[in-house]
């Protein structure tokens, strides 16, 4: 029941967090973003036609009404209405999130499968050739923005070698998405024994997950590193070793998981960022998510799809540190007091 408390204290923090991000969001998005009703009418209109259009469009009203009638409709789970595709913002908020989570997860999960690895590794073989070449692998990857890696990839792999398709989303061009099921199409594919649609969707999609999973690996990898240097110089360990213990048991089962808690908030933070849609790397793929969602938005003037995609994007980041909060309460007791 303590437990519980605490969890349900922490989640309690959502609300003000989530409350100041609307806030900002809402009137930072009427200060940059350009007037939207240049979507609808041609830039010779006249004075009076876009005043007409913005009372249509409800922008006539003053600022601290729309924000009063924002937090109504919030309420009611209602976004607003996109100006660029003329739908519900939370119907394509929907729409588009499948694409960015089948993305996230393999991301995340090739992320953990080289960077938990390489920096345990480092970390055995500190101050030695292995250390050096994993640490150097990990600050390039750390320094090397992600789109440029995508780009070379894509020239790579795609342009002169010919492996991979080019961008052109989640399926190759005139290919039939299976019914949607969960709107992941790769598992889709599967639950509809689609097999060649199964293995072209995989075709697609490797080369994101390549690049998201490699920028990602980066910080967990260095994290875990810094980490397990220090839980292997504790005293536990060195007792462990002392009683007769050696080879892999020592690092990955007694130092790693104390060395856990700094590598779950990285973790942490790295989720919310990859699950909100990864902008740049889904423009430059074609990959119809979040990210590209956001990005569309902003060049349009869409500053209802946008804030909405913030709102998104806020929320995601504020429930992924209350998760890493929880997971302290399991790896370390010493937190539940």
């Amino acid at each position: 029941m303590s437990t519980l408390r605490i969890v349900l204290r922490k989640l309690l923090w959502v609300l003000p967090v989530t409350f100041g991000v609307v806030t900002a969001t809402f009137f930072i998005s009427r200060v940059f973003i350009g007037d939207p009703t240049n979507l609808y009418l041609p830039p010779d209109a006249t004075y009076e036609v876009r005043q007409a259009m913005r009372a249509r469009l409800g922008l006539d009203q003053p600022v601290l009404l729309q924000y009063v009638h924002f937090l109504g409709e919030l309420l009611h789970g209602n976004l607003g209405t996109s100006f660029a595709t003329g739908r519900d913002v939370t119907a394509d908020l929907w729409d588009r999130m499948p694409a960015s989570l089948e993305i996230g997860l393999l991301g995340i999960v090739v992320a953990l499968v080289i960077g938990l690895p390489a920096g345990v590794l480092a970390a055995v073989h500190r101050d030695r050739f292995l250390d050096f070449l994993l640490r150097g692998i990990s600050l390039a990857g750390l320094a090397l923005p992600q789109f440029w890696l995508g780009l070379i990839v894509i020239w790579i792999f795609a342009v002169r070698l010919g492996w991979f398709p080019g961008p052109q989303g989640q399926l190759p061009t005139g290919w039939e998405t299976p019914d949607r099921i969960t709107g992941l199409v790769l598992v889709d594919a599967l639950l509809r024994a689609q097999w060649s649609t199964f293995a072209a969707a995989a075709h697609q999609i490797a080369l994101p997950v390549l690049v998201l999973g490699a920028t990602t690996a980066a910080p967990i990898a260095r994290m875990t590193r810094n980490a397990m240097v220090e839980a292997l110089d504790s005293d536990y360990v060195r007792t462990a070793v002392a009683m007769g213990h050696y080879g892999p048991v020592i690092p990955f089962k007694y130092a790693l998981r104390n060395a856990l808690l700094p590598v779950v908030t990285t973790l942490g933070g790295t989720v919310g960022f990859v699950f909100s849609g990864v902008i740049l790397l889904e423009s430059i793929f074609a990959w119809p998510g979040m990210g590209q969602y956001a990005l569309q938005s902003i060049q349009s003037s869409d500053y209802t799809g946008l804030q909405g995609f913030v709102i998104y994007a806020a929320i995601l980041h504020v429930l992924a540190y209350v998760a890493v909060d929880v997971l302290y309460l399991f790896i370390d007791p010493r937190t539940r007091s």
